[in-house]
């Protein structure tokens, strides 16, 4: 007699209560670290706002820095995209000085003034303790993977409190063009716990706002939309795109070309070190600096202040650009999604006076739009934008971060980002053809 077969829908719900248990302690554990990450990056801040001649420090810093992965790294120097090459293919492993040295590495960053931002910190945080506790649990190669992917939902989604933004990033980001949803439902558990224990160890994270509600034109039924500000959103997409692409380009260019010309290593970062202090005495501003997400009295160029009209210059966007491009691609350490959203925000704030459009709705597209570019994660960002701004422009947020996508070219800040479907030939799978 044949043995009954268990139902397909039970066998999925002893899957996720596995995945569940399993996810709750590495979620707990990245959500508190990333915590205390946030809460002594305010800290460091605040100090170098308090004492300005910390800049002077950040040549020495920068070699600090080399000698600490020189001592300790090993391959914990390849950053986020070592974790991603450990999901494609298992190899080496991600090891667990991953997580304190980039702690306290991006923090050292700040605290002389590089400008760097977060994200990566968290991410690279985030798969070193997933990594730990696979090995701890002795967990088969695939669902090592599976807990990989977690790990990167967990951090994105408890630095910028959008948990299920960073579920999509995590599966969105490892191929261009293509999401696998075996680690979906893992992904966005291991968000929104992550996000709860970083929240309920009293972080606040920055609010943005969006007062723009839409258009005047009744085009869609229910959908406030204006034809006008659509093509205005269109053409500001396919800039927002470009500007991916150039701070792409200019980062690895940049940590190209000082690996090939300086063959004393430690002197990369201190020369970058000197450049970012002398381009910022040069602009006679230190809005550059750091996250970029507020400045020492509120005034300046900043994210926040992006949002207002006259907050921030023709060429704000640029001079982050540059800054954060000799800050990661020579050597220190942090992430570059903030620093990405300053350079979109700055961005949008001047497309918004130039096309006439508005400011708060310009910035906030360029914030998620600049970041869908370079990371070639669309779907994430536009999911970012609900959950930072409101859903009432979501339309606006998906047109986009999908044309900058497509205008950032196939370069990307993540090196180990692999090529699932051509841009500029999508209806042929083969990124060869």
């Amino acid at each position: 007699m044949q043995a009954k077969k268990t139902p397909e829908q039970l066998n999925i719900a002893v899957q996720l209560l596995k995945w569940t248990l399993l996810i709750i302690p590495v979620s707990v554990a990245i959500g508190l670290l990333v915590a205390l990450f946030l809460w002594m990056l305010e800290k460091t801040t605040v100090t170098r706002w308090e004492h300005p001649w910390l800049l002077f420090g950040l040549p020495l810093a920068g070699i600090l820095i080399h000698y600490a992965y020189r001592a300790a790294g090993k391959n914990a120097d390849a950053g986020n995209n070592l974790i991603m090459e450990e999901i494609h293919k298992p190899g080496g492993g991600v090891p667990a000085r991953m997580t304190p040295l980039i702690l306290l590495t991006t923090v050292l960053t700040h605290l002389f003034g590089g400008s760097a931002g977060r994200e990566g910190t968290a991410v690279q945080m985030g798969g070193s303790i997933s990594a730990f506790f696979s090995r701890l649990f002795n967990i088969h190669h695939d669902q090592k993977r599976i807990l990989l992917m977690c790990g990167m939902s967990a951090g994105f989604g408890a630095v910028f409190g959008t948990p299920v933004a960073g579920a999509i990033f995590a599966l969105e980001v490892l191929t261009i063009g293509r999401i696998k949803y075996d680690a979906l439902i893992p992904c966005l558990i291991a968000g929104i716990i992550a996000d709860i224990t970083c929240s309920s160890a009293g972080i606040h994270h920055t609010h943005y706002s969006i007062a723009f509600k839409g258009g005047s034109e009744q085009l869609i039924p229910h959908i406030s939309f204006d034809i006008l500000l659509l093509g205005k959103v269109i053409i500001a997409g396919i800039l927002f795109g470009l500007a991916s692409w150039l701070f792409s380009q200019l980062s690895h260019l940049i940590k190209e070309q000082s690996n090939r010309l300086v063959p004393v290593k430690w002197l990369i970062p201190a020369i970058g070190g000197v450049l970012i202090i002398g381009i910022s005495y040069a602009l006679g501003s230190f809005d550059y600096l750091g996250l970029g997400v507020t400045t020492a009295d509120g005034t300046g160029v900043s994210i926040v202040n992006a949002f207002k009209e006259g907050g921030a210059t023709g060429f704000s966007w640029f001079w982050k650009l540059l800054l954060t491009a000799i800050t990661i691609g020579m050597g220190f350490k942090g992430g570059e999604v903030t620093p990405l959203f300053f350079i979109g925000a700055t961005l949008g704030n001047t497309l918004a006076w130039v096309g006439g459009a508005p400011t708060d709705l310009m910035a906030g597209l360029g914030f998620i739009a600049v970041f869908a570019g370079a990371t070639n994660t669309p779907l994430a960002c536009t999911i970012m934008g609900i959950e930072l701004f409101g859903s009432d422009n979501i339309i606006y947020y998906a047109v986009a971060c999908f044309t900058a996508y497509y205008f950032s070219g196939h370069s990307g800040i993540y090196k180990a980002q692999r090529l699932g479907v051509s841009k500029s030939n999508p209806i042929n799978p083969d990124p060869s053809g």
